[in-house]
């Protein structure tokens, strides 16, 4: 059987937006990829998003953060940045580390090998996953 179409395969993720009190945004990139993004990661079957909110953030930056201070954003959809003919549908959360600096908290582990700042205005400067140039930046207002 050969499709003439094939639909997009949908991959479930929760992701953070987080911001620094200067307006940065926190991103990532995966290991063997170009694109920064938002942490987060797949849901699980039997997770609820926030929970796999908090347990990405754990793994992959060693954040622990407290479920609910996560404020949802809503459910959004964009083109996967790693994965060919995938859609992601992701689940944004806004975080808020008004009290201390969190840059002191972070450390990349497990699948990301980098993690950065961006000024928002300085976007075209870097490879963006979809996501995070067409949803989170327009959210965020630039």
């Amino acid at each position: 059987m050969n499709p003439i179409h094939s639909e997009s395969r949908k991959i479930r993720i929760a992701a953070a937006v987080i911001a620094d009190a200067s307006g940065r945004l926190l991103l990532v990139r995966k290991r063997g990829t170009s694109a920064f993004m938002q942490p987060g990661g797949k849901i699980e079957s039997d997770e609820e998003p926030v929970d796999a909110l908090v347990r990405e953030l754990r793994e992959e930056l060693g954040l622990l953060i407290d479920p609910g201070t996560a404020s949802r954003l809503g459910l959004f959809s964009a083109k996967a940045a790693n994965e060919p003919d995938s859609t992601v549908e992701a689940e944004l959360f806004a975080l808020t580390f008004a009290a201390q600096p969190i840059e002191s908290q972070l450390a990349a582990a497990a699948e990301i090998e980098e993690m950065i700042w961006l000024d928002p205005a300085s976007a075209h400067d870097i490879q963006l996953a979809p996501l995070t140039r067409d949803v989170v930046l327009r959210l965020s207002g630039k």
